[in-house]
């Protein structure tokens, strides 16, 4: 069967599983990131979903966060209330996920898989693919993978980097060798899709895009925003037709 998960891929964050929760540790830059995040997501939610009320507010949905890693996503979704699938190819990130959770007493259920293979009966309202496609194998089918798993006229956040000179300079050589936010060869700058490259394949698969944003870091505030410039980081947000 075609699998869309890299061994490589998956031992590199393995290596790293313990930190997930070291706000100063490896993944200290995705704790910066988590805030501008939840932002964006919960407000095309509340948007799309016609959610009036202030607490609790993911109360009755149903997400599912794929490359879940330790559980940055999956565990403010299912404090506002969200019923939370979390899946990772890394049983080692799993674990640690499941071990965190526990400790904050939330329910969330975390799996050691990937969405071709997951085996679930009820679909998704919401389905988070923050961060990942630049690390799988076989975009098409992983995109594919999670138009089945969606319920017709949900929604799915697809957050990655743009393939561009300027994410080169800041993405590869800038977080990672000269700030070192990350280790060495997090990324494969080959691997990044331009915005154009991912609403088509996107569309190809049935989704249609509802809402595009560049989320852009200011080094003097050291705090992420929306913003209208796509060149490095950048999320959509799509509906299943």
């Amino acid at each position: 069967m075609s699998t869309t998960i890299n061994k490589e891929e998956i031992q590199k964050f393995s290596r790293l599983a313990d930190e997930w929760w070291d706000v100063n540790g490896k993944f200290k830059p995705l704790h910066m990131f988590n805030p501008i995040r939840i932002e964006y997501i919960t407000d095309n939610i509340k948007k799309h979903f016609k959610i009036k009320k202030d607490n609790n507010y993911l109360d009755g949905l149903n997400i599912l966060d794929i490359g879940c890693g330790g559980g940055l996503i999956s565990e403010p979704m299912a404090r506002l209330g969200a019923k939370v699938t979390g899946i990772d190819a890394s049983e080692k990130n799993i674990n640690v996920a499941k071990l965190h959770s526990k400790s904050n007493g939330l329910n969330i259920d975390y799996q050691n898989t990937s969405p071709e293979n997951l085996k679930y009966f009820e679909k998704f309202d919401i389905i988070l693919n923050l961060e990942i496609v630049e690390h799988v194998d076989n975009v098409s089918l992983y995109i594919n993978s999670c138009y089945k798993l969606l319920k017709k006229d949900g929604l799915m956040f697809t957050a990655t980097l743009n393939r561009s000179f300027i994410s080169y300079i800041k993405a590869i050589i800038g977080a990672e060798y000269i700030l070192r936010w990350l280790p060495i060869g997090t990324h494969d700058w080959n691997k990044f899709l331009k915005p154009e490259e991912l609403e088509n394949l996107l569309s190809q698969e049935g989704f249609f895009t509802i809402d595009v944003k560049g989320l852009k870091f200011n080094p003097f505030l050291k705090k992420w925003t929306k913003s209208n410039d796509l060149s490095v980081n950048y999320i959509i947000c799509s509906l299943k037709n």
